[in-house]
């Protein structure tokens, strides 16, 4: 079985601006019973400190209090009454970024990822927040997890053919993030143009002086 090693905590030490476009390719892991599952990270949105869109815009609560604590843990939480979101906490303690990761291409333990999400076209089943978490059994036992840690039930792993796996994905499409209407027009949002996993595209590069475009 592939041997996943979790990226270090200094990773998710700089801006979630920086961090949301890096986690790009690495892969999201998650730990069960039956063996690990999950896939490369396609899409992200960043969430900064004083973001009137981010949890913590509104100071410390018992909802978001792990965003304020050190880098490279889980942010997990419920949204809609219907589905949970993840999210890996950045900056030192005390300053609470986050970044959302919104999808990721499935790679591995796709029967255990189908089991929690039975979808008729593989496209669907990690495509969005709320799906990647129904699908990696993601929910609030999850918050707080250690990302750095390989025995955690949740962490991000480096992955080691990551220049690769960009080529063959992107471009790196940089734009407005998704279901906000605060701060809706920072360019926080990033995905990988050639997954076929990212849960929405923008329609034309000149749609909006947001987008950017990144060739690796």
């Amino acid at each position: 079985m592939k041997k996943f090693i979790p990226l270090p905590r200094k990773f998710y030490e700089p801006s979630a601006e920086v961090v949301a476009s890096q986690l790009l390719g690495h892969y999201l892991i998650r730990n069960t019973p039956h063996g690990p599952c999950g896939g490369a990270i396609v899409e992200t949105e960043a969430y900064l400190t004083d973001d009137p869109a981010a949890h913590s815009f509104v100071g410390l609560t018992s909802r978001n209090r792990v965003m304020w604590d050190a880098a490279g843990y889980s942010y997990v939480y419920f949204i809609y009454g219907n589905h949970f979101c993840f999210n890996a906490v950045c900056r030192p303690k005390g300053i609470a970024e986050a970044v959302l990761v919104r999808a990721v291409e499935p790679l591995a333990g796709l029967d255990i990822m189908r089991a929690h999400r039975p979808v008729a076209n593989l496209r669907d089943l990690t495509n969005g927040p709320g799906k990647l978490c129904a699908a990696m059994d993601i929910d609030l036992n999850l918050n707080g997890a250690d990302l750095c840690d390989e025995k955690s039930p949740l962490f991000i792993a480096e992955n080691p053919a990551l220049k690769y796996f960009l080529k063959d994905h992107g471009p790196v499409v940089t734009t407005t993030r998704i279901g906000i209407t605060r701060a809706a027009a920072l360019p926080l949002r990033f995905y990988l143009e050639s997954s076929l996993f990212v849960s929405r595209r923008v329609r034309s590069t000149r749609a909006s002086k947001a987008i950017h475009v990144v060739s690796n």
